[in-house]
């Protein structure tokens, strides 16, 4: 975590009891566009590629876990609480989770498109190939607090 985005965690929590653990990240895609849709009230989850915490050796994600939202700029701009976490193959994936994710027009057919493009760029990078069946991290979150 950058300093920036400490500072805001400290100062936020200030004579309050601190969670014991935070993580600051940006949205894939377009991270300025999505944290947006965040700050805006509009998107309440998002997702990921289970082979990704695999590959990265990272822990998934669990409820009341906090993070710190960042800008392409690595400015922190809100703190989210992860309210639900699921894990579910991308051909299962609700319209309503769909929806929820709040990019383009909401629909699903929009969510699928950009997600399919974004996963099979994702995973050639890494040497995989996209599956519609690929297994998904799908996080609901709420916001605490806007910078």
């Amino acid at each position: 975590m950058n300093e920036l985005a400490k500072k805001y965690w400290n100062v936020f929590w200030q004579g309050k009891e601190k969670p014991k653990s935070v993580s600051a990240w940006q949205f894939g895609g377009s991270p300025d566009e999505l944290a947006q849709l965040v700050i805006d009230g509009v998107k309440s989850a998002t997702c990921s590629g289970h082979i990704f915490y695999e590959i990265e050796k990272e822990p998934l994600p669990k409820v009341d876990d906090y993070s710190i939202v960042l800008n392409s700029k690595d400015q922190p701009v809100c703190i989210i609480r992860t309210s639900e976490v699921t894990i579910v193959p991308m051909n299962k994936v609700t319209e309503e989770f769909a929806y929820a994710e709040g990019e383009g027009d909401r629909s699903y057919e929009y969510w699928k498109r950009v997600h399919i493009d974004f996963f099979t760029d994702a995973l050639g990078e890494v040497g995989l190939d996209y599956s519609e069946d690929m297994l998904l991290v799908c996080e609901r979150f709420e916001l605490i607090d806007i910078k």
